[in-house]
């Protein structure tokens, strides 16, 4: 009989070392027990009994047959572990008609037996081959078949009575190993060009293995064989199933695995990311519909979205560093959000990040956070050197992920498909994440200008993203608790104590750019526009600075509000804001590139234009002319209509007040006080009159 045990006692045996030992006696001390081993070449040496039957140096050499780690067999809760639920109780029936043959009882014990146990032709009297007949008889099986049934009930239990044989190769084992690895070098070959058909690969396979071994020296695989090798192969080098894009992505992997970052404290890790927005958007310069890219700043360890901006066609550096700007000073929330996805404007450590007169607003709409480090990828955008110097400045290091390898920045991305989830699926102008999923005319549906859409996006990150919780957002100490961004943020500060905070909110103007200009007696000019305000230098100055410009000075310019610039006084290091001699005429922030857009349509309309005239035509376009010509006037008020008539579907995106505003749905405005008629140009008149269709009078009785 097999046993898993063995005797341990004068005359054992042992391997010890690579020789083998026996035990000659075995003694009791103060230290404990000691046996005394003799070798083949009679040397003796004293081991504690602890050593001898723990150590792994030691083997014990047993006596009788019994299982070993070694066994082909696989272990009982393996070989359990596969079976279907049929095919267990099937194995469990056939186990109790063993035990009732040994025993005379299915239970295998006669203090539980059942009614009417134990039956006669499985009496304890009855012989055990007369009861491998009756169990025959029983189950119309042959008694052979009950004689292995019983002999591998007591080798190996319940396991051994499971019919569930080892998988095979789909292919057998009558094909070459060689050519299989040849298949599968071909296969690697194709990684990085056009998906190739089977019947190819099966084709250079073949004259490959001719070349290289003879021919006839390797049996080729019929097409239906190579066939299945193949779909095998597709395991191991995906090349046929999935798209190549995919494949080459799955090729790319490190063979082993590969460490990476892990935050333990909010603010550690700040991952930066641009993605194209899958929704069109309307551009009310050019009033065409453009493409949007979306940059956001993400803290790894809360995922919280400290900074986001929308742009049109492309990022430039400019708008990285914005959005660093705002992981450093939030923007203000808006006045009609609910206050579970406002954060608030005093404590530790906001009320070091704020002015005076921002604490006074409604909230934060993101929470405020120094980086330690950036994990960026190797655009241009993010890479810039005015980028890097300000980080090394502020001791922010930077973390360039690996090329090609975007799962370094794995959870920007996977924001990036939730907004597409959650958000942009909802909105008019979604185009779908290909060019398989696009609709027959997105662009038609398209309506949301460029600002209300980041709105709306910034809107959806506080009020949703922040609030829901996330199944990747894990505490070690209570892996069963999923928490939100917000949630997680508040947990972080408590696990940390406490999270960088930057000394001085005036060091995020450095993040602008930097343009090198001479004062003259009007103030300073730049892009001809001129600036002027308190804390300006007299002309006559020398500038104490060696920059590309003989006596020039330098001021930090955003190229996105052109309203104002920023000049630090060399000697008290304060900063000074500059305003623009035309900034009263627009009550908006005005972007670099709406002014040029602005001069080139006053450059068609007027002789002499200056940016005065710019601006002003630049307004009338935005708010009720909206166009040069009759056909982008039309098209402006069609748009307009439409925004104040579509609905959308009941779903979170329309509960937003951003998207709620920007369809019309908001609360009404309050009535203002007539103002002086509007001066309308020669052909406004003539142009309304062409509109016959009731329909555009009512539109722009409504703007």
């Amino acid at each position: 009989m097999s046993s898993a045990h063995g005797r341990v006692g004068v005359g054992t045996r042992f391997q010890y070392d690579g020789e083998v030992v026996e035990v000659v006696e075995m003694t009791a001390t103060a230290a404990g027990n000691e046996v005394i081993l003799r070798n083949d070449r009679g040397q003796v040496r004293r081991l504690a009994l602890k050593e001898l039957l723990f150590s792994d140096r030691v083997q014990l050499i047993p006596e009788q047959t019994g299982p070993a780690a070694t066994d082909v067999e696989q272990i009982a809760s393996v070989v359990l572990s596969q079976l279907s639920p049929d095919e267990r109780r099937g194995a469990l029936e056939r186990a109790e008609h063993v035990r009732e043959v040994l025993t005379g009882y299915r239970s295998g014990s006669p203090e539980l037996p059942r009614e009417g146990e134990p039956r006669p032709a499985y009496a304890p009297g009855a012989s055990l081959e007369d009861r491998y007949m009756a169990k025959a008889v029983e189950l119309g099986v042959a008694a052979r078949s009950v004689r292995r049934w019983v002999a591998q009930f007591r080798e190996h239990g319940e396991a051994g009575l499971t019919s569930r044989k080892k998988r095979s190769l789909s292919w057998g084992t009558s094909v070459d190993d060689r050519w299989v690895e040849t298949a599968l070098e071909v296969m690697v070959e194709h990684t990085g060009h056009s998906r190739p058909s089977r019947t190819l690969v099966i084709a250079r396979t073949r004259a490959r293995v001719i070349a290289r071994f003879g021919e006839g020296v390797i049996a080729q695989p019929s097409r239906a064989t190579a066939f299945r090798i193949l779909a095998d192969l597709e395991r191991r080098h995906p090349l046929f199933r999935l798209s190549t894009r995919r494949n080459r992505d799955i090729a790319e992997r490190p063979e082993g695995p590969y460490g990476k970052l892990r935050p333990t404290r909010p603010g550690e890790y700040l991952l930066m990311d641009t993605t194209r927005l899958d929704v069109f958007a309307f551009d009310p310069l050019t009033l065409r519909w453009v493409q949007a890219e979306l940059t956001v700043a993400m803290d790894w360890y809360t995922r919280c979205i400290t900074g986001l901006r929308l742009t049109p066609v492309s990022t430039k550096a400019v708008d990285v560093s914005a959005v660093l700007y705002q992981a450093f000073r939030p923007r203000q929330a808006g006045r009609d959000w609910p206050r579970h996805a406002v954060w608030p404007e005093h404590g530790i450590p906001r009320a070091v990040l704020l002015d005076v007169e921002a604490a006074e607003g409604p909230g934060l709409a993101s929470p405020p956070l120094v980086p330690e480090t950036l994990v960026v990828d190797h655009g241009k955008v993010y890479v810039s050197e005015h980028l890097t110097s300000v980080c090394r400045r502020m001791g922010i290091s930077i973390q360039p992920a690996r090329l090609r390898t975007g799962r370094d920045k794995g959870p920007v991305d996977r924001f990036f498909r939730t907004l597409r989830e959650g958000l942009l699926e909802a909105l008019p102008g979604y185009k779908g994440p290909d060019i398989h999923a696009r609709g027959e005319d997105p662009e038609g549906e398209a309506f949301f200008f460029l600002d209300e859409l980041e709105a709306i996006v910034r809107e959806w990150t506080a009020v949703v993203y922040h609030c829901r919780p996330h199944a990747g957002l894990v505490d070690p100490g209570a892996p069963g608790l999923r928490m939100s961004p917000a949630k997680m943020f508040e947990h972080g500060m408590a696990r940390a104590g406490y999270i960088e905070v930057p000394r001085d909110p005036d060091l995020a103007f450095e993040f602008l750019a930097t343009k090198w200009r001479t004062i003259q007696h009007y103030g300073v000019e730049i892009g001809r526009r001129r600036y002027t305000g308190p804390g300006l230098p007299a002309p006559g100055i020398r500038s104490p600075y060696a920059g590309p410009v003989k006596n020039g000075w330098p001021f930090q310019v955003d190229p996105d509000d052109i309203s104002r610039i920023y000049f630090r006084d060399p000697d008290s290091r304060t900063w000074h804001t500059l305003m623009w001699e035309h900034a009263p005429s627009a009550d908006m922030p005005l972007s670099e590139d709406a002014l040029a857009f602005a001069r080139k349509l006053a450059a068609a309309k007027y002789r002499y234009p200056d940016d005065r005239l710019a601006v002003a035509d630049l307004l009338e376009r935005w708010n009720l002319g909206l166009g040069s010509t009759l056909a982008e006037r039309r098209m402006a008020l069609r748009v307009s209509r439409e925004q104040a008539a579509l609905e959308l579907p009941s779903t979170d995106t329309a509960t937003l007040a951003s998207v709620r505003t920007a369809l019309g749905h908001g609360a009404a405005p309050a009535e203002q006080a007539p103002g002086p008629e509007p001066e309308m140009g020669d052909d406004d008149v003539a142009d309304l009159e062409d509109l016959a269709d009731d329909f555009y009078a009512d539109a722009l009785e409504d703007v």
